[in-house]
């Protein structure tokens, strides 16, 4: 069955994001406290390291009935039997990504224009990832899309959108005001002197705005 969906606060990580650090001890603390998706992003690790690790992000996440995402990595999340994949325009295509994952999995697609909107595969997808909302050093090709294009494109998804690119404490309250969902951040958890700390932050943030909604 597939997992129940909440992006509220959705946490992106890998090895990348946590020097110092284990991903796993983060992603745990942020779960604890708030976090509804963890997304595995290893953009550094070899085939085996990025198994290795999601496997061990899944045996600490399953007792919380947080979902695990992977990203890209198809291979990664069948391997490990992830909750879910998320997919973007230079990945595999999420008509193709979803026929290898099967129905009982999650698929987000990330989106930044119109175009990508009108040509995305909305029955194959589960959430829609737009942005970037603001300025963001975590990819280099993510371009700034602007929260009034955010708020355009959130508008007309017929799915539920998460946010995504350079969001933080001090502005994850105009992503929600705008129509997401939720809010998926990098720095503003893995970059925190206290990612449990960060992460309760976010989620009043986000709860109390939906509130207000």
């Amino acid at each position: 069955m597939k997992p129940l969906l909440d992006l509220s606060v959705y946490l992106v990580l890998g090895p990348q994001d946590c020097p110092g650090q284990d991903p796993v001890d983060i992603a745990v603390a942020a779960s604890q406290n708030g976090s509804t998706v963890v997304q595995l992003r290893d953009k550094t690790g070899s085939t085996k390291e990025q198994i290795e690790l999601a496997e061990r992000l899944m045996q600490a996440l399953k007792p919380l009935n947080v979902p695990l995402i992977v990203n890209d990595r198809v291979d990664v999340a069948l391997a490990v039997h992830a909750d879910g994949v998320h997919v973007g325009q230079d990945d595999m295509d999420a008509t193709k990504a979803r026929e290898l994952i099967g129905a009982d999995k999650l698929l987000g697609l990330s989106v930044s224009t119109q175009d990508e909107l009108d040509a995305a595969d909305i029955a194959a997808c589960d959430y829609l990832g737009i942005g970037a909302c603001f300025p963001t050093n975590s990819k280099d090709d993510a371009a700034d899309v602007g929260m009034q294009n955010f708020a355009d494109l959130t508008a007309q998804s017929q799915l539920p959108v998460v946010g995504i690119g350079g969001i933080s404490l001090a502005n994850a309250d105009q992503v929600i005001k705008a129509g997401a969902d939720g809010v998926a951040v990098i720095s503003a958890i893995c970059g925190a002197p206290s990612a449990a700390e960060a992460t309760r932050k976010l989620q009043e943030i986000v709860k109390s705005v939906k509130d207000l909604g």
